[in-house]
């Protein structure tokens, strides 16, 4: 099967960018002119507009849909109103193999208690709607709107500077949204998060109205300098702040204890998929814990590649690891044994086809974040 493209592919390719299958859409991984390097310095310094229409979108709506879907997802959507978005996840409910493990995680806009937006990873937002769709209540409807709406990014700390160029709104609360009329009258949701640890925004449009969007912000950016982003670029800078990847940092067999997403679950809350399970794993102790690791020397720790102590015994296993642009080092993400004794500055080493590569252990992040 072909992949997926995004409404703005043609932009892509005429701009000479890279291409990678994400979750099974082909976008863009870095543009000519700079790659990954200058794009993730464009957004740590200036702005950057990145493409990430690969992201679903689905509504809940009926009576009680926002009730519903707080019973199913992890986090509390009771903490937020109207007009907030929220970061939270779906697991694998009681009763079912792997329970507590997270099928995915993702952002919920709650427009009101009838009706809420659901932005999943690409190659999960099937099966979380699919989970969605058959224990909902008579009248609440989930609706796949992934090919009907494009998502775009503009991170950076002159990112508002560029929406006020557009005529959208930058002053919002960190995780508030607005709608809004944009360029030529189209309607722009426009969402105060991201995923660099940067100011920035989420803006959700119709597929058909994304270029128009895209085209206007790079025009009005070019007083800042502006760059177009690949998703290479949005790998380092979310690996530098320690978030999670799905499928990486968080999966079926990896738990929100064991990845230090415990602060997106509603412990409190009388009902979620996976709460028996998860409430008995966080009463004993997860196994295994998320720790950064920081390279003092050239190497660069890589996915897979094995954690180890001092005596060269296996203690974890690199999930994320990549070149850092704002360190100059090698950074990585690590889910290690807890029985291990492990604690920020510990010194181990990553096996590198054979050899110990010398590590640090860090808490992420890695850089300060700016996000509010």
């Amino acid at each position: 099967m072909s992949p997926l493209t995004s409404p703005l592919h043609e932009r892509h390719a005429a701009a000479g960018a890279k291409f990678a299958d994400f979750g099974g859409w082909s976008m863009p991984i870095e543009y000519a002119g700079g790659g990954v390097l200058a794009e993730h310095t464009s957004v740590r310094e200036g702005v950057g507009l990145f493409d990430v229409s690969h992201l679903g979108t689905a509504t809940v709506r009926g009576p009680g849909a926002a009730a519903y879907v707080n019973a199913c997802l992890t986090n509390d959507l009771g903490k937020i109103g109207p007009g907030q978005a929220q970061y939270t996840l779906c697991c694998v409910a009681d009763g079912q193999p792997d329970a507590g493990g997270v099928v995915d995680d993702l952002i919920v806009y709650l427009h009101g208690p009838d009706d809420v937006l659901l932005v999943p990873n690409a190659a999960n937002a099937a099966d979380v709607l699919a989970r969605l769709a058959a224990d909902a209540p008579a009248g609440v409807t989930v609706t796949d709107r992934h090919t009907e709406v494009a998502v775009l990014a503009l991170q950076g700390p002159r990112s508002a500077e560029v929406l006020a160029a557009v005529g959208l709104p930058g002053g919002l609360d960190y995780m508030s949204f607005a709608e809004t009329p944009g360029t030529g009258g189209d309607e722009v949701t426009v969402c105060r998060t991201g995923y660099t640890g940067e100011h920035g925004y989420e803006l959700l449009v119709a597929a058909d109205r994304a270029g128009r969007l895209w085209d206007a912000l790079l025009a009005a950016g070019a007083p800042e300098q502006i760059r177009p982003c690949g998703l290479g670029a949005r790998d380092t800078l979310r690996t530098e702040m320690g978030y999670p990847l799905h499928g990486h940092e968080l999966a079926r067999d990896i738990t929100p204890n064991q990845a230090r997403s415990g602060w997106a679950v509603g412990w409190q809350k009388e009902a979620f998929w996976g709460r028996e399970a998860l409430q008995a794993e966080k009463a004993a102790g997860p196994a295994r814990r998320l720790w950064g690791l920081q390279a003092p020397g050239r190497g660069i720790p890589r996915p897979g590649m094995a954690v180890l102590d001092g005596d060269g015994a296996r203690i974890g296993e690199v999930t994320s690891g990549t070149f850092s642009p704002t360190l100059r080092t090698g950074i990585a993400l690590a889910l290690l044994d807890t029985t291990s004794g492990v604690a920020e500055g510990s010194e181990v080493s990553v096996d590198v086809r054979g050899r110990p590569q010398p590590v640090v252990v860090r808490r992420p992040p890695f850089v300060e974040s700016h996000v509010r």
